[in-house]
Parts: C-alpha cells; sequence; structure tokens
C-alpha cells in the first residue's frame, strides 16, 4: 500500500514537472532571440552555437544567429545589432568584436531591446546599463595564465632557458589582451623565454602563414597561441623537413586541439565549456523572459587539459558533436 501511495506521488511530481515545462514551453513560443557572433572561422564559436541551438530548440524559442566575419569587423557588426532591433528580437545576445566598440551607444542601435553579453567582455556605459541584462564568459586574463603556468612549473628559474613564440590571434581584440596579461603575469620566476609575438586575424590561412614563419626560427622550443594558430602548427610542423620537436600549448580547446592532446601533439590547454556558454546565454534569456530571479554574470569553470586527463573530462560540456555545421536559424512552433 505504502508503495502504491509512492508510485501515486511519483506519477504526480512527474506529471507536473511535465506540465511546468509545456506551459514554459508554449509560453516562450513566439518570443525572438537574435545573437551575433565575431566569427564562425573555428569550433569554439561552432560550438558556442550548438549550445545555444539545443538550448533554444528545448525551450522553444525562435533564433536567429548572425556572424561579423572576424574582430575588425566592428561596422559589420554594428549594421547587424540593427538588422537584429528591425527583425523585432525580443532580446539581444552579442558576441562582440571588441569591449568598447559600443559604449554608450547601444540604444541608438538596438533602441530598448534587452542586451546580453556572451563570451567576450563587453564594456557597458551610464546609458547602456538599463537595457543590459546579463553575461556569461570567463576572464580571459586565467586562459592565458594556465597556459603560462604550465610552463612556468615545467622550466622553473635555474633549469635552462626555453624559448617561446607567443601566436594568440588578433590583437587587442576578443580575449587576447588579458589572456596575453595573464601569460606574462605567470611566467614571473620561471625560465620561460618569449622571443617572438606574432598577431593575425582568427582565419586559418593567416594563423599557417604565421606558423611557417615560427618554424624558420631555429631556437624556438615552444609554440603557445590560441586553438587556430596551434591546429595550424601541428599541421606545419608535421610537413616541416626536419620533423623539429616543438612543445604546442593551446590557450583555449577546439576539435583540433582536443585531437592533439589525445594523440600527445599538443602538451596543454584550457577549455571554458563554450557549449555549456551557449546554454547559459539561453538561460539567462529564458529567465529574463518568465521573469524568474537568474545570475546577471554566469561563468563555466575553467578546466586545464593534458593528455593524461582529457580522456576523463566531459568534452560534450565543451564541444560541438562531430560533423556539426552552423544553425543560423531555429524557428518555434506554437
Amino acid at each position: 500500500m505504502e508503495m502504491n501511495a509512492k508510485r501515486v506521488r511519483n506519477i504526480f511530481s512527474v506529471a507536473l514537472l511535465s506540465s511546468f515545462f509545456l506551459f514554459s514551453s508554449v509560453a516562450l513560443a513566439g518570443k525572438k532571440v537574435c545573437t551575433i557572433y565575431p566569427h564562425l572561422k573555428d569550433s569554439y564559436w561552432l560550438s558556442v552555437n550548438y549550445g545555444m541551438v539545443m538550448e533554444a530548440q528545448s525551450a522553444n524559442l525562435e533564433l536567429k544567429v548572425l556572424e561579423s566575419g572576424g574582430y575588425p569587423n566592428v561596422n559589420k557588426q554594428r549594421q547587424q545589432l540593427t538588422a537584429c532591433y528591425e527583425w523585432g528580437a525580443d532580446a539581444i545576445i552579442l558576441g562582440t568584436v571588441s569591449p568598447d566598440a559600443y559604449v554608450d551607444q547601444v540604444n541608438h542601435l538596438i533602441g530598448d531591446t534587452p542586451l546580453f553579453a556572451t563570451v567576450n567582455h563587453l564594456n557597458i556605459g551610464i546609458k547602456d546599463r538599463p537595457q543590459f541584462e546579463g553575461e556569461v564568459g570567463v576572464d580571459w586574463y586565467w586562459m592565458g595564465y594556465n597556459a603560462g603556468q604550465y610552463l612556468a612549473m615545467k622550466h622553473p628559474k635555474d633549469t635552462g632557458k626555453v624559448n617561446v613564440a607567443w601566436l594568440l590571434g588578433p590583437r587587442f581584440r576578443g580575449g587576447t589582451k588579458p589572456a596575453t596579461q595573464g601569460f606574462y603575469d605567470s611566467l614571473q620566476d620561471s625560465d620561460v623565454n618569449i622571443i617572438s609575438t606574432y598577431w593575425g586575424d582568427n582565419d586559418k590561412e593567416i594563423q599557417r602563414n604565421l606558423a611557417q614563419q615560427v618554424l624558420e626560427l631555429p631556437n624556438i622550443d615552444y609554440i603557445v597561441g590560441g586553438a587556430v594558430s596551434i591546429e595550424a602548427a601541428i599541421s606545419e610542423i608535421r610537413k616541416a623537413p626536419n620533423h623539429r620537436s616543438i612543445g604546442l600549448i593551446s590557450t583555449y580547446l577546439s576539435h583540433g586541439v582536443y585531437r592533439g592532446l589525445l594523440r600527445n601533439k599538443v602538451e596543454f590547454a584550457s577549455t571554458d565549456k563554450m557549449v555549456l556558454q551557449g546554454r547559459y546565454s539561453i538561460q539567462q534569456v529564458i529567465s529574463y523572459f518568465e521573469d524568474q530571479p537568474y545570475e546577471i554574470s554566469l561563468s563555466p569553470v575553467i578546466e586545464q587539459l593534458t593528455p593524461d586527463n582529457v580522456r576523463l573530462t566531459n568534452i560534450n560540456d565543451s564541444l560541438s558533436p562531430l560533423g556539426y555545421r552552423p544553425v543560423f536559424s531555429v524557428k518555434s512552433s506554437d
């Protein structure tokens, strides 16, 4: 009798929960969310896209996705913000190409549409604050710091100098500036010597050319950089005549860097869990629509990966499934 009563309570609880999600899904039908990414040139933003799309589909939201084609394209992204407003977005999620690009200009570009920042830090002016409703992302200082700390622990002071080439990506765009500061700070009291620094957009061809330039240097022990740089370096080292032994350290994770870790071609990478960040951004918007309390600033826990621990990691929080292609539109059903 007691077991039957418990079973009835469980069935009732499941039915209540199902009714709640059904009600929530119906209530959100017709809500329009517009999101803008700096680019979709690497699997980092592809994975953010996957997380957002999965969450939007689950919540029955209408989602429109735009990408700006690269970090130099401030004017294009500015036009895309206005396009989101003209589309009738109920909320806009912005992965900015530059932290200071829209200070005290948000209302001019998107009216009173609620604005959320994702992944890249967005500086907000006093005039923007009334419509700024949330942000998702990690402090990229620690992404750079983790990479440097790995090297500093491997090569402490007075153990023999090692030379590093630094290829992080576009200068002062995205997380480049804080990651660079974190990397340099972590190398205090170590024998790690940065002898070359190269900047360039996160474009595969640009980064391939930079990797080739680095390999022409005679005394490089490590290449440290963003995932696109490290993916290019893996390929170029493999093609090098002498197949030089150069350590590869990535400040963030991608599908190619993940494969490099599995195959012992990459020594270290951090992941800030891109899929999870995409999900978090949509969840913030949902809470805003439903007038529910939520954390205004959300950050996944950064995880440090090496060939020794990478197989133990829940990679589904970080990388989109194999073969996933970017989705630019999700329709809601009434």
